[in-house]
């Protein structure tokens, strides 16, 4: 009732029972003075400020010209009063305008809305038209309202015509109370009936109120014609009450009223927001039962109602039987195609369009933009994006988000900064979604700092999703501190936190190793209102995933279970790379049978973690099949697939599905010369590893990176050509890193050259000061040329720095349970292991084994080394797997390690006396021993 006060004293209806008929009021019958006088007051009567009353009719007197001289208020005083002393040439509603317009140009708002009232208020572009002016010159629209009040208040009485534009402008201006006041008045003045008014009403209330409000005045309604029927549906879509208006639209048809195009329009609309194909198509046919499709916007409608339903076929032929197109019609179909992924077929309809004669806009660009960043095509973005600016269109907001889109994938920071630019010279930087496209950029470039500052100029209201972005890249980069205060900062403006921000915190936890934290955040959820999704418990189990703690992921997962989320294809996803990298080969089946029992089988990010997750579990025939039944293979599928034949060293299976793809038209990325570098390296294909290596840059535009590089010193040095690959680091572009240093040292080790070895541990003992391996891999060397000295020397220095030997380990599972072997520790069955390793060794010299001895950096004689060499763990893994396992069952170890050369010799030996397929994943990749040979051909 607090708000009811302030009203009554400005406006006071009539108490009268019947209708009063309005009397007919001139412009010109109406005094400006302090007090407003009742319509039927005489002209005589009228007290006029100045000396105004004196004035007479002139003869000679023009309107034009004396508007003319209008220089003041007083002036525009002086022509209304000579005005009112000639009432009968009051003639035409363009002196009536000129009048108010002058008021309103010298700030006089109550008089200029006193005779817009009682003069020409029911034509409606009039009205808008006053508005218009009114505000342009610093007028208040509420100030309309009080007149109203202050006019009703004297006595004047408006029609409904009137009454429906100020019950508009309660609606626009949302003034409950003033509307719920005519509402009442209405009802005793008998105006109920009059269909205009009451869709003024409906509206009222919808904006005011409540949407049942607004449906009750229509349900009300003795006799609901077309108008009311049109305007309650369209006040129901407005407010996204789907169903509500679909049910409207049903009675209307029953009670034989038409709907407008402009309703219908907005009913295939609502069908394209919600995915309501088959009311959509009910539509379609109301379309054509009263011949509607003949209007622009309704076809345009079901072009985008079929299109966002998938069916693009039919937007097709309804754009085809269209018997004019305008742009708006070019618009819809071409976007339906882009952003369906038939870029093609877009460019053929562009040219169509153009061929029609009608030129394109900004929107048809967009659309293009819009399509190929949504598919992937991203440099195909940045040609578009130049493109339209060539032939004359300058980017909006809308074209900007889509390139810094592309930029984003693409990772050229340069190019986002010259976009950030433009942005700023062309006041782009109001738009919201600008804004927050920028800070993703920056985040997704680890540019913090100029994120910061970019939100901090935010000078659109900074919404959720602006502090989400900026959260989740602290968050991610493990800027915990950061997040958290920006959090509180984001709460102290007013924002709760959602999901989102919630669901960012933590995965950044769990990426960074802290799964407790993480966990703790999803009960903070809980305590904060909120209950964490599928995405939340997905953000823990990915997070720890990518982190490399596969067993706590899994163990995430079990609590996921309990709690009954039911996981999606992201999940599963995440899990099936927890099982690649365990090589948890029964596991990873169980998921696969999972995803087929569900339907998740077709989804492409699944079916990609399956390949990886049988190539990394010693199953490339199971990955290949899953390969094979993917319809839609994109880059990512093709890409893992061939790492998964480089790493089994598969080199000319690499090459054959590299062409493969090629042929499939699928443009090769630099990872997926990785891959293909990494199966020349690994099978010593010398030739071909230059011929793609080359390719790179000639053919497809890619710089090749120090992964690159490293594969390449890395085939060099293995095959021997061992200058060769010192002069490929020297006229690198890059810096040579620890990986190149690297991949030189084990080169040396291979070949037995320990003065390029020596240069090359030196480097590696700067760069990773505290990485045991590489002493490692100096003290093997060293102890092949039986130089004791230096392996002591080198193992002083790792004492004096605090370098310890990482612990090894090797494990085997043999019915889900995994059995794990570490170097200096006891394993419960470790005497069966020893007495079958025995035996099997003297099977095994009888076929030609010889142990190396060289293996053993420790100066001790040959017999004390060869019993040193039947502990490594992998032997003992390998071994536990024949004695444990069904004779038919292949054997998989994993190994955290490097293989020795002796156990590589010995489980050749082993698959042949067992007649066993073994399949042992080292540090660096796969080898699959069987019938006595290697998958690697001894180039590892």
């Amino acid at each position: 009732m607090d708000r009811v006060a302030p009203f009554q004293r400005y406006f006071t209806l009539s108490q009268s029972q019947n209708p009063i008929k309005p009397k007919k009021v001139s412009p010109a019958s109406v005094a400006l003075g302090p007090a407003l006088i009742s319509p039927a007051t005489q002209l005589s009567n009228l007290s006029l400020s100045y000396s105004w009353s004196h004035l007479s009719p002139s003869p000679a007197f023009h309107f034009s010209d004396d508007l003319k001289e209008v220089n003041s208020l007083e002036s525009v005083k002086v022509l209304h009063a000579r005005l009112l002393k000639m009432s009968n040439s009051w003639s035409s509603d363009s002196m009536t305008k000129s009048l108010i317009s002058s008021y309103v140009k010298f700030n006089d708002f109550r008089a200029a809305t006193t005779i817009f009232f009682v003069g020409f208020a029911r034509n409606y572009v009039f009205w808008s038209s006053f508005l218009d002016e009114l505000q342009s010159c610093g007028g208040q629209t509420r100030r309309v309202l009080e007149v109203f009040g202050e006019l009703c208040g004297k006595g004047v009485v408006f029609d409904g015509k009137v009454l429906t534009l100020v019950l508009k402008m309660c609606a626009s201006l949302m003034d409950p109370w003033l509307g719920l006041q005519i509402h009442a008045d209405l009802v005793k003045k008998g105006f109920d009936l009059d269909v205009h008014l009451k869709c003024a009403l409906m509206n009222f209330y919808g904006r005011c109120w409540d949407l049942e409000s607004a449906n009750q005045v229509f349900n009300e309604m003795v006799e609901k014609k077309e108008l009311a029927w049109n305007e309650v549906i369209m006040l129901n879509l407005r407010n996204e009450r789907w169903e509500k208006a679909m049910e409207l639209f049903r009675g209307m048809q029953f009670s034989c009223a038409k709907a407008y195009a402009s309703t219908v329009a907005k009913l295939l609309h609502c069908c394209s927001k919600v995915g309501a194909l088959e009311e959509g198509k009910q539509i379609h046919g109301y379309v054509l039962k009263f011949a509607l499709g003949s209007d622009l916007l309704v076809s345009n409608s079901l072009i985008n109602m079929y299109s966002r339903n998938n069916r693009l076929e039919l937007a097709r032929r309804v754009f085809g039987l269209m018997q004019d197109h305008n742009l708006s019609s070019w618009n819809s179909i071409i976007s339906a195609y882009a952003t369906h992924g038939y870029l093609n077929d877009a460019w053929n309809l562009l040219k169509e369009m153009e061929s029609s004669d009608l030129k394109h806009d900004i929107i048809t660009w967009n659309c293009l933009l819009s399509g190929h960043a949504l598919h992937g095509s991203h440099k195909a973005v940045l040609k578009i994006f130049r493109r339209m600016q060539v032939v004359g269109f300058r980017p909006n907001s809308s074209s900007i988000t889509s390139v810094l889109q592309a930029v984003i994938e693409l990772g050229i920071l340069k190019f986002g900064r010259e976009i950030h630019g433009y942005v700023i010279r062309n006041e782009l930087d109001y738009d919201a979604y600008v804004v927050t496209s920028l800070l993703d950029m920056y985040v997704k470039h680890n540019d913090l700092g100029k994120a910061q500052a970019v939100f901090s100029c935010m000078k659109s209201k900074r919404n959720i999703v602006a502090w989400n972005t900026l959260i989740s890249g602290y968050s991610f980069k493990g800027l915990f501190d950061n997040a958290r205060k920006l959090m509180n900062e984001m709460e102290e403006e007013g924002i709760t936190p959602d999901l989102v921000t919630w669901n960012s915190l933590i995965s950044g936890y769990s990426m960074w190793g802290q799964g407790d934290e993480a966990l703790g955040l999803i009960h903070q959820v809980k305590s904060s209102g909120m209950s964490p999704n599928v995405v939340s418990w997905t953000a823990l189990v990915s997070g720890s995933s990518q982190n490399g703690s596969y067993r706590e992921s899994l163990e995430f997962f079990s609590q996921m279970q309990r709690e009954g989320i039911r996981p999606n294809s992201v999940t599963l996803s995440s899990l099936l790379r927890n099982c690649g990298g365990l090589s948890l080969l029964q596991k990873g089946k169980e998921i696969h049978s999972f995803s087929i029992k569900n339907g998740f089988i077709e989804d492409v990010f699944v079916a990609t973690a399956l390949i990886d997750m049988y190539c990394k579990s010693g199953n490339l025939k199971a990955a290949y099949e899953v390969f094979e039944r993917i319809e839609n293979k994109t880059l990512a599928t093709w890409n893992c697939l061939i790492m998964g034949f480089a790493i089994y060293g598969l080199g000319k299976e690499v090459v054959s599905l590299f062409e493969q793809m090629l042929g499939a038209d699928i443009i090769p990325d630099a990872i997926t010369f990785t891959a293909v570098l990494s199966g020349c390296k690994n099978s010593g294909l010398v030739n071909e590893g230059w011929k793609y290596f080359d390719s790179m840059s000639s053919d497809y535009g890619i710089i090749p990176t120090i992964e690159h590089y490293s594969c390449m010193v890395d085939l060099l040095g293995r095959a021997g050509y061992l200058d060769e690959a010192w002069d490929f680091m020297q006229s690198m572009p890059l810096k040579p890193d620890a990986t190149i240093w690297g991949a030189l040292l084990g080169s040396c080790r291979i070949h037995k050259n320990i003065q390029l070895a020596e240069m090359a541990s030196k480097k590696l003992f700067e760069l990773e000061p505290y990485n045991s391996a590489n002493y490692v891999l100096m003290l093997n060397l060293y102890a092949m040329f039986d130089r004791w000295g230096d392996v002591e020397r080198i193992k002083d220095l790792m004492s004096d720095i605090g370098v310890k030997n990482g612990q090894v380990w090797s494990w085997v599972e043999i019915d889900q349970i995994i059995h794990v072997f570490c170097a200096g520790e006891n394993h419960p069955d470790e005497g069966e292991i020893y007495y079958e390793l025995y035996h099997l060794v003297s099977e095994m010299k009888k076929l030609g084994y010889k142990p190396d001895v060289k293996c053993v950096y420790q100066n001790i004689d040959d017999s004390e080394k060869e019993k040193v060499l039947l502990s490594h763990t992998e032997k003992l893994a390998i071994t536990y797997g024949l004695v444990k396992s069904r004779s038919i069952t292949p054997i998989r170890v994993i190994k955290n390690s490097r293989i020795c050369p002796d156990c590589h010799t010995a489980a050749k030996y082993m698959s042949l006396v067992k007649n066993r397929e073994i399949f042992l994943r080292d540090g660096s990749r796969f080898h699959h021993f069987s019938e006595g040979k290697c998958s690697c051909n001894d180039c590892w």
